[in-house]
């Protein structure tokens, strides 16, 4: 860390460094191995910004290349292993990750707060196909955490499910709330303004 700051702040280089503890390998089989794991549902990645990361990774020192691989019938492929500062800075910022909430800015926390500049009635509508489209991830999720896991695999590794599972029944239980309090007006002190703002 810099100044407070990361050296890298990344989603994906923090998945290079958790998966370079497991072994030393090449950014080929790195992200044959995010694939595989299914990660670009919890990390924005993209193949072509891997190489990247692992360039800058192993410009601040967290990683460092063990022996190039060369094979006539491919390009040569270079080991990346991690280096004792980057298990540091790894454990360092999964701390961080856990222990600290951060504020993130969704797009519907901000089509929450300009809702105003649609009618009441068509927000109701649109909360209720978001209702529905919730609860069907809800039911998708909820089926994959029950499917039956691969004897040598451990179920901590479907906990991101789980967490994603407990945000949309959290997002579904807000939902319904809000469009109750559109369709049945029980406060009359809620939504006067943009009542008012739609009627003029």
């Amino acid at each position: 860390m810099v100044n407070g700051r990361r050296a890298v702040n990344n989603p994906l280089a923090l998945a290079v460094l958790a998966y370079l503890m497991e072994r030393p390998m090449h950014p080929y089989e790195l992200g044959k191995l995010l694939k595989q794991r299914q990660l670009h549902k919890s990390v924005n990645y993209k193949h072509s910004s891997l190489y990247a990361v692992v360039e800058q990774l192993n410009r601040v020192g967290y990683i460092e290349p063990q022996q190039t691989l060369r094979d006539t019938r491919r390009p040569e492929r270079t080991l990346y292993t991690l280096t004792p500062a980057g298990q540091e800075e790894l454990r360092a910022w999964m701390r961080d990750l856990i222990a600290a909430p951060v504020k993130e800015f969704r797009g519907f926390e901000a089509a929450l707060a300009l809702v105003v500049v649609l009618p009441p009635a068509e927000v109701a509508e649109l909360l209720q196909q978001r209702e529905q489209a919730l609860e069907a991830e809800a039911e998708r999720l909820d089926a994959k955490i029950q499917a039956p896991l691969a004897p040598d695999m451990d179920r901590v590794f479907r906990i991101e499910d789980e967490y994603q599972l407990a945000l949309v029944e959290a997002e579904l239980v807000f939902i319904r709330r809000f469009r109750e309090r559109i369709i049945v007006a029980g406060d009359p002190e809620f939504g006067r303004f943009w009542r008012t703002f739609h009627s003029t």
